[in-house]
């Protein structure tokens, strides 16, 4: 009777419970196509208190979470602000980002915003004042406008999405940039949608009851 081939016992084989194909084959994780990775917008109403953005930025590093963005304000509700957080991750790695915020005790409510919310970035750019009507003309472009000329400089302030911001500052890289100071995003979900579940502008104070 044949024996087969000798070896260690499948619990002494060097990953003995690697994942397997329907076929039987394992599967290498070192030769696995890295997950997609999706940008999204995280809106976080928070009670207006001491200490809640560092909690908050403490959690995504301690998860290792990368923040593109983070903007906080107060929001109608004297005790209420909002967070608004821009993150690039796997779709686990989002799920994850919002059931943690969610365990918060600061935190009253978080959202993904969809790809139709109202999202705006301040820009203040600080360039060469060699050509000032060129300059002027260029913030023009970006429905943008100079808040600050002197001598030496001139600074733009320029509002918008992110794509319109980058787009900016590249074209102003021409005229030789000083300086630049970007807020973040801040975003609402659009029309009557709620950005936050419960808190409705002129309502009593979700808090409250």
């Amino acid at each position: 009777m044949s024996q087969g081939l000798q070896g260690p016992p499948p619990e002494d084989r060097p990953d003995p419970g690697a994942k397997r194909t329907p076929s039987g084959a394992r599967i290498d994780p070192d030769n696995q196509p890295e997950p997609p990775r999706r940008r999204v917008i995280l809106s976080a109403l928070v009670k207006h208190e001491p200490g809640v953005l560092a909690k908050v930025a403490g959690l995504f590093s301690r998860r290792q979470f990368n923040i593109e963005s983070l903007t906080v304000g107060p929001t109608a509700y004297e005790r209420h602000a909002r967070i608004t957080l821009v993150i690039e991750e796997t779709e686990p790695g989002i799920d994850q980002a919002q059931k943690q915020l969610e365990k918060l005790i600061p935190v009253i409510s978080v959202t993904e915003l969809d790809g139709d919310a109202v999202d705006r970035e301040l820009a203040l750019i600080k360039v060469d004042g060699d050509h000032p009507d060129a300059i002027s003309a260029v913030a023009d472009m970006y429905d943008g406008q100079a808040v600050d000329v002197s001598a030496e400089t001139v600074t733009v302030e320029i509002t918008g999405p992110e794509p319109r911001i980058d787009a900016a500052i590249e074209t102003f890289e021409r005229f030789g940039i000083r300086e630049v100071v970007r807020t973040g995003t801040a975003a609402l979900a659009a029309g009557p949608q709620e950005t936050a579940p419960g808190h409705v502008a002129g309502l009593t104070d979700p808090t409250d009851t």
